[in-house]
C-alpha cells in the first residue's frame, strides 16, 4: 500500500500519536519552569540591599532557579547579620541559612560579592580556593580588591544542573574565613 492509498484521517492520527509519544519521552523539549526559592531578610539588618543585589545576580545569570524575597518565616533561605565571618549552612539543596558577617565587610570585601557567594552555597556550589576574581566561589581568596559578584560559566552551569532535577546536596556548613 502506498502513502497516497492510506486514508487521510489515518495519516493524521498516526502523526498526532507520534507527536504525543515524542513529547512523553522527551524527544521534543519543553520549557521547564524555574524552581522558586524564597529568602527572608528580617535578620539581615543593614545588608538587605546587598542581599537583594546578590539574589539579582543569580536571577540574571541562571534560568532553572529564581530567588524571591519574602517576609515568611518559612522561607527557603534565612539571612542574618552577625559580627563573625560570612558563612552559609545548607539543610538541603536550595534551603539553609546565610550569615552576612561584619568581619569581612569591615575588612573591605564587597558586600554584593559576599551575598552572591553565600547564596551560591545554598544553590549547591562549594568554595573554590584559592581562586581568581573571575570565580565567584573563590570568595575571600580573590582578595579585597575583587568586586566581581557574577558567577563564571562553570558556576552557572553547575547551578543549572543542580536545579534541573538531578543534584543532591547534603547538609553542609561553608565558612569563608580569610
Amino acid at each position: 500500500m502506498h502513502c497516497e492509498e492510506i486514508p487521510v484521517f489515518l495519516r493524521k492520527t498516526t502523526a498526532v500519536l507520534a507527536t504525543v509519544a515524542a513529547l512523553s519521552i522527551g524527544v521534543v523539549g519543553t520549557a521547564q519552569a524555574a524552581r522558586t526559592l524564597t529568602y527572608n531578610l528580617s535578620g539581615a539588618a543593614q545588608y538587605t540591599a546587598d542581599i537583594d543585589a546578590g539574589a539579582k545576580v543569580w536571577n540574571d545569570n541562571v534560568q532553572n532557579v529564581k530567588l524571591v524575597k519574602t517576609t515568611s518565616t518559612r522561607a527557603n533561605i534565612i539571612i542574618v547579620a552577625d559580627d563573625g565571618w560570612p558563612r552559609a549552612q545548607t539543610t538541603s539543596l536550595g534551603n539553609g541559612r546565610v550569615w552576612m558577617g561584619k568581619q569581612a565587610i569591615d575588612q573591605g570585601y564587597n558586600k554584593t560579592r559576599i551575598a552572591a557567594h553565600e547564596l551560591g552555597h545554598i544553590l549547591g556550589l562549594p568554595d573554590i580556593k584559592p581562586g581568581p576574581c573571575s570565580s565567584l566561589m573563590s570568595g575571600a581568596s580573590a582578595g579585597v580588591p575583587c568586586t566581581n559578584p557574577v558567577p563564571n560559566a562553570a558556576e552557572k552551569s553547575r547551578v543549572e544542573r543542580n536545579f534541573a532535577g538531578t543534584a543532591v546536596v547534603r547538609t553542609a556548613t561553608f565558612e569563608d574565613a580569610a
